[in-house]
């Protein structure tokens, strides 16, 4: 089973997508976080398999997070996750920075389990 953890400063998105991922046996949600330095503080609890963490947060935007994210665990499976619009210069810099994919909102159940299972 792969561990996921979910950050993103909307609760209503995270649920949604915990419930997603939650509905797959082959994934559990360890936890939420609600910014980027959460993001990086909970990794470090957790060691989750994926993360899947929005760009755009307060205190510590998505990129800032994986940035560091990468310094610390290499290894670890991030998932970008933005609303559509305008955010192609920051899809092409997270995937430069070691994301694996990016996930746009509204969600697709298929689609993310499909894209969390090639991780």
């Amino acid at each position: 089973m792969k561990r996921v953890l979910i950050v993103d400063d909307s609760i209503a998105v995270a649920r949604q997508l915990e419930k997603i991922v939650n509905s797959d046996e082959g994934f559990e949600v360890v936890g939420q976080g609600r910014n980027g330095a959460e993001a990086i503080k909970l990794c470090q609890q957790e060691k989750p398999d994926i993360l899947c963490m929005d760009v755009n947060m307060p205190v510590m935007d998505g990129l800032t997070a994986l940035r560091n994210l990468m310094k610390l665990t290499p290894d670890l499976n991030v998932v970008m996750v933005t609303s559509l619009g305008g955010v192609g210069d920051k899809f092409t810099e997270a995937l430069k920075l070691g994301a694996k994919d990016v996930l746009s909102k509204p969600f697709e159940k298929d689609s993310v389990l499909s894209m969390l299972r090639r991780l």
